[in-house]
């Protein structure tokens, strides 16, 4: 339901960029026509806005049969081509193609569909497998109501909301076919997304029954299993295949963590600061918090996603973090900091001083950003770890800060429900907009503090963690 309605919010603000009429009178007739997907006769009324040749239409329906197979889509929007064919465009809330110089592809700006043409831009597309579902589902609905184009080209709309990108949507065409016609599974199976499903507590309790090795390792990371007959966690652990069976030992036994290391150890600096990273989709950086071991700071904004007021916020964060440091090496002292999978820090970083450097007061290079995060000042403790600990169930900070004594405030919130959080934090009265703020910064603040508890634990040894096959 969060999902959905963080969509019908991004749906929204593309649909308020579309053209509702042409920039300029002329003889080609412009018409946007906007349908209910919702309505009883949804499918109809899309057949009815093609047969008027309308130039856009927005929530068109179409369904049909393979093979016995019933399908049914929503096409975001329908833009009408010079040759009376219509390109289907979906609208998600994934990055569908990201800046690239060296690639190009083809793209419509948002805000000239129906009216421009195709650009090149140099971009590289990212492919999800939703997105290409829909789109294909669209194509064959056009394809049955002879409106298809030739090109076989759709569109996505993703995070980038100004831009569709075009796609051959045929790419697609063999594994939706194959997920259509795929026969429903016989038992369940534990994949990622049982996280979210509401279906899970049905699940769970056959999946334990069965002792099946889908709870151990979940999607297909126990085919290599499956194939030599080892269908248990149990069987697992008896086959004694060396770490893999004294893991899933260790998992039978509700052990978080073991270490593969007689002592661990972790980085140590005079000064050292702790910081982590909270984005909305990517469209923006809004949070950026900072613990120096005895006071946590956020850096944050609630609106100004994209705009200078990012680019403050960022430049306010880091003539902080420079000012920490310049402090530290006049006083003889070694500086350092962290955080927990640099990946997400380090494209903020980065995005950041593409987008605002020369433009926003205080917001640094690139360059300047490549030097910090190339350098020994600037630790990833996700890698600290993971070279010397194995997890059952992972080494993400949630899994690994507990073994190290360290628990969180909001303890049932995770990444997802931070999303959610910052939609109502930045779009609610303001009552239940602050306590989301509230929220959102106690997470982050635990998540920076986390990371230190992980740190201080290593450095002791991390002896509560047993040794791997010991």
């Amino acid at each position: 339901m969060q999902r959905r309605e963080r969509r019908a919010v991004g749906l929204a603000e593309v649909l308020a960029r579309v053209p509702a009429q042409p920039a300029k009178r002329g003889r080609v007739p412009f018409v946007r026509i906007d349908l209910d997907p919702r309505a009883d006769l949804a499918e109809f009324d899309t057949l009815e806005a093609l047969a008027v040749q309308a130039t856009v239409i927005s929530g068109a329906v179409f369904s049909g049969i393979v093979d016995g197979v019933e399908w049914e889509v929503t096409a975001d929007l329908l833009v009408r081509n010079p040759d009376g064919s219509y390109t289907p465009i979906m609208v998600s809330n994934h990055r569908v193609a990201r800046p690239n110089p060296h690639r190009s592809m083809k793209a419509l700006a948002t805000g000239r569909l129906g009216m421009g043409q195709p650009l090149e831009v140099h971009a590289a597309p990212r492919h999800h497998t939703i997105d290409g579902y829909r789109l294909t589902l669209a194509m064959m609905g056009l394809e049955a109501a002879g409106c298809a184009p030739e090109s076989q080209l759709g569109g996505l709309i993703g995070q980038d909301r100004e831009w569709a990108y075009l796609i051959d949507v045929s790419r697609y065409a063999q594994a939706t076919m194959n997920a259509l016609l795929k026969p429903p599974p016989t038992g369940p199976r534990r994949v990622k997304e049982c996280s979210t499903c509401r279906f899970w507590p049905t699940c769970e309790p056959e999946l334990r029954a069965s002792d099946d090795i889908s709870l151990f390792l979940s999607g297909d990371r126990a085919n290599t299993y499956r194939e030599r007959g080892i269908l248990t966690t149990q069987a697992l652990i008896d086959a004694s295949l060396g770490d893999i069976s004294y893991i899933a030992k260790a998992w039978r036994a509700e052990i978080p963590v073991l270490r593969r290391v007689e002592r661990t150890a972790a980085p140590r600096f005079d000064v050292e600061i702790d910081v982590d990273v909270e984005a909305y989709l990517d469209l923006g950086a809004y949070l950026w918090g900072a613990f120096d071991g005895e006071e946590y700071r956020p850096f944050v904004i609630w609106s100004g996603l994209g705009e200078a007021a990012e680019g403050e916020n960022f430049a306010a964060f880091w003539a902080w973090l420079k000012a920490r440091r310049d402090k530290a090496q006049q006083e003889g002292q070694t500086f350092g900091v962290f955080c927990y999978a640099s990946n997400g820090e380090n494209h903020w970083m980065l995005s950041t001083a593409r987008r605002f450097h020369g433009k926003v007061k205080g917001v640094p290079s690139e360059a300047e950003i490549r030097d910090f995060i190339s350098s020994d000042r600037w630790n990833d403790m996700f890698a600290v770890a993971r070279s010397q600990l194995v997890g059952p169930g992972g080494l993400g900070l949630k899994q690994l800060a507990p073994a190290a004594g360290f628990h969180w405030e909001e303890e049932d919130f995770a990444g997802e429900d931070s999303l959610h959080a910052f939609l109502i934090a930045a779009t609610a009265p303001v009552a239940e907009a602050e306590a989301a703020r509230a929220q959102l910064l106690s997470y982050n603040g635990d998540d920076c503090r986390a990371t230190a508890a992980v740190r201080h634990w290593l450095r002791r040894g991390a002896l509560s963690a047993p040794l791997l096959g010991a």
